[in-house]
């Protein structure tokens, strides 16, 4: 007989049991939430960008953070099957790709733009900050587009030799930057956010 023990997510963690307790559907939400209470990154009533939003957790931390004076748009190759208020809509494309119609039905005009975007792993460090780079490099080109004056960036990357060039980028474009390890990151993860405050 196999105990219950044996057939648990060997990830799981008391971040994973908190998230489903808050009906949350991944962990990742306490990472924004850290974010969040470090540099008071959404506030009521901003327009937000999630940029690789499934499985929605960010999205739904966003969607109480602006209440529902804002708005807040997701992004992603995956479908996001949980429900969300009325300012919450959700777009299935390509973020490196957008069709004309849903770049237009996106807008401009955000307040906040957040990606915490990774690529499928490797195994391979180098290979994986490297894909990790470049999908932070596609988040920022978005955000440049259509963040206004004095708007907000978080972007995860993984450490590697590409991320101080990708922080320099930061520190040029915006007129404050913080580089930031949530907590609830896995010990084990080379992730880092990096938080572009008051964009020139």
């Amino acid at each position: 007989m196999h105990s219950s023990r044996s057939k648990k997510n060997p990830w799981e963690d008391h971040y994973t049991q908190k998230a489903r307790k808050d009906h949350f559907p991944a962990r990742s939400v306490f990472k924004l939430q850290e974010i969040q209470q470090k540099v008071n990154l959404i506030k009521m009533g901003n327009s937000v960008l999630d940029l690789g939003c499934s499985p929605g957790s960010w999205l739904m931390l966003a969607a109480s953070l602006t209440g529902p004076t804002g708005s807040v748009i997701g992004i992603d190759l995956k479908p996001v099957t949980v429900s969300f208020p009325a300012h919450v809509r959700v777009f299935i494309a390509d973020m490196l790709a957008l069709p004309d119609e849903i770049s237009a039905a996106i807008g401009r005009d955000f307040h906040v733009v957040i990606s915490d975007m990774a690529p499928s792993t490797t195994g391979n460090k180098s290979v994986d900050a490297a894909r990790s780079f470049d999908l932070c490099q596609a988040a920022l080109s978005i955000a440049q587009n259509r963040l206004l004056p004095g708007g907000s960036f978080v972007c995860k990357i993984f450490q590697g030799e590409d991320s101080e060039a990708f922080i320099q980028q930061i520190k040029s474009l915006f007129n404050k930057h913080r580089i930031f390890k949530p907590q609830s990151s896995r010990k084990a993860s080379r992730e880092i956010y990096i938080i572009g405050l008051n964009k020139r």
